[in-house]
Parts: structure tokens; C-alpha cells; sequence
């Protein structure tokens, strides 16, 4: 039996070094975009890997304001998390060509949101025979490029569209 490694996922997992507080407020404190994976930042919005994705250069935008409800925005926040919804397929398309896109937005514990207090919109990038018998038979995932590879992928693609 072939044996597939994934270390980095252990943390998640085992979820044993929970950090205190809100993982997309502390990233954007930091002001180290490209050790945190924040691609781009609006004037209200931003755009984050996630480091936990279900495919290679899976996104997601959020706003900047700390909320788990989007009854609370304002129609401006709403109109630039669009826009910078838009522009995250723009840089996936230009970068990693995915045949087609899965977007969504979980709402509350229930409905599935593993970050529940600062909503966010999931961008993950499809491909044409990306579902194969691994998570079908083993549900196993395998992502072929690491975090750092896609990040700088990402990067010149928003670059070159900027």
C-alpha cells in the first residue's frame, strides 16, 4: 500500500495550538503579506490562501470588519467583496488555469463555517478530473504544489493584472 504524507495538515487535525483570538484579524495585524498568504488588500476587503485548502489555490475573501454576519455590511463592503471576489478567479484563471470554480459562503457553526466569527467567501479552483478514487475510495486529498509554490503563482498573476 502507498502511503502519501501530509505533516502540515497534523495541526489542523489535531487542532492542539488553537491561537487565541481571530486567524484572519491576527493575519492582517501582522503585516507580513506573503509569510501569511494575504494576496491582495482592498480598501475594505482582502483576499487569504487558505492553508488548509481542498485544492491548490483555494481563496478567500473577507472583509476587513470582524463579523460573522453580512446583514451587518454595508452595501459598499458588499459591492468591493464581490469585486474582489471577481478578481481572485481572475488571478486563478491567469495562474492555474481550473476549468471551473466552486464559491460559497457557510454561515454559522451549523451550516459548516470553521471560522465562524469573521465571514468569508471560499473561492476553490475545479479541475476536470480533479475528484478521482482517492477521496472517493480513500478519502484522501492530493494537492500537488506546497503553499509557497501556489502563493508565488498567485502573486505574478495579480501582478501581471494589476
Amino acid at each position: 500500500m502507498d502511503k502519501i504524507w501530509a505533516p502540515w495538515r497534523s495541526k489542523y487535525i489535531l487542532n492542539k495550538d488553537k491561537e487565541e483570538g481571530c486567524i484572519l484579524c491576527n493575519r492582517l495585524k501582522k503585516q507580513k503579506d506573503e509569510e501569511n498568504y494575504i494576496l491582495y488588500r482592498g480598501k475594505r476587503t482582502f483576499i487569504i490562501m487558505n492553508i488548509f485548502p481542498y485544492n491548490n489555490g483555494h481563496l478567500m475573501v473577507a472583509p476587513y470588519r470582524h463579523t460573522g454576519f453580512i446583514e451587518v455590511l454595508d452595501s459598499g463592503v458588499g459591492k468591493e467583496l464581490f469585486d474582489s471576489l471577481t478578481l481572485g478567479v481572475k488571478i486563478l484563471k491567469a495562474s492555474l488555469e481550473p476549468d471551473g470554480f466552486n464559491l460559497g459562503m457557510n454561515l454559522g457553526r451549523v451550516a459548516g463555517a470553521g471560522i465562524e466569527d469573521h465571514l468569508h467567501i471560499h473561492i476553490v479552483p475545479r479541475w476536470n478530473g480533479d475528484t478521482n478514487f482517492m477521496p472517493v475510495l480513500t478519502d484522501t486529498k492530493i494537492l500537488s504544489f506546497s503553499l509557497d509554490e501556489v502563493y508565488k503563482l498567485l502573486r505574478k498573476a495579480l501582478n501581471d493584472l494589476l
